[in-house]
């Protein structure tokens, strides 16, 4: 499923292949254009004819610096999370798109679901500050569950925690394991296990929790 507003990604194929497909369009509740290699309910506004994908290929490697690097840089260290994990991540979902929205329902620039988004409390979702604080703080969730595994926890971020413990493993969807392996390239290795603390200060009268490497006193 692709979305105009996420953009759309190129497939690489180890060996070219001449494919012929179909892409539909149609508007989704909210008036965002979608495309999809299936029709919404056997109809759609417009259907494109899809031709050889010999020529197209993937774009790997270190992603850029983007406007929202100092947020990211700020809520990954406050969380003990490798900056780079998080930009992978957001460049996976959303393309660094900030409006971007799932056929799901899934928003913003790490594509929260509106439970997520309430159970971290987001009120406007397309607020990168907002979205990127709370996509953080699920992953550090996410990676607690899974004993720092960034395999497990990535899985997890895309196919649901449900699917990763039915498996014990990650799920053997196509999807999934492309989705884990795409950022885990563009993220590099994860680098020997490093001990995390959690740390629960006392301000203003009220708990906040934050992450470090360095023992508390």
């Amino acid at each position: 499923m692709l979305r105009i507003a996420v953009a759309v990604t190129a497939l690489a194929l180890a060996t070219p292949v001449v494919a012929h497909a179909e892409i539909y369009s149609w508007r989704d509740e909210t008036g965002n254009l979608v495309l999809s290699d299936r029709p919404k309910d056997g109809t759609a506004e417009r259907t494109y004819a899809v031709g050889t994908t010999g020529d197209i290929r993937t774009t790997r490697g270190t992603i850029k610096t983007t406007t929202y690097d100092p947020i990211i840089t700020e809520h990954a260290a406050s969380h003990g999370i490798r900056a780079d994990l998080v930009r992978a991540v957001i460049q996976a979902e959303s393309a660094f798109n900030p409006m971007a929205r799932s056929i799901k329902g899934a928003m913003g620039l790490m594509q929260l679901m509106p439970a997520t988004a309430i159970a971290y409390g987001v009120t406007n979702a397309y607020d990168p500050v907002q979205n990127i604080r709370a996509g953080v703080a699920y992953l550090r969730s996410l990676l607690e569950r899974y004993s720092q595994n960034e395999e497990l926890a990535l899985a997890a971020y895309n196919a649901g925690p449900t699917a990763v413990e039915k498996y014990g493993a990650v799920p053997p969807y196509r999807e999934t394991r492309d989705y884990v392996k795409k950022i885990r390239n563009n993220a590099g290795a994860q680098p020997a296990p490093t001990r995390i603390y959690k740390v629960v200060e006392i301000k203003d009268g009220r708990e906040v929790t934050r992450y470090t490497n360095t023992p508390p006193k």
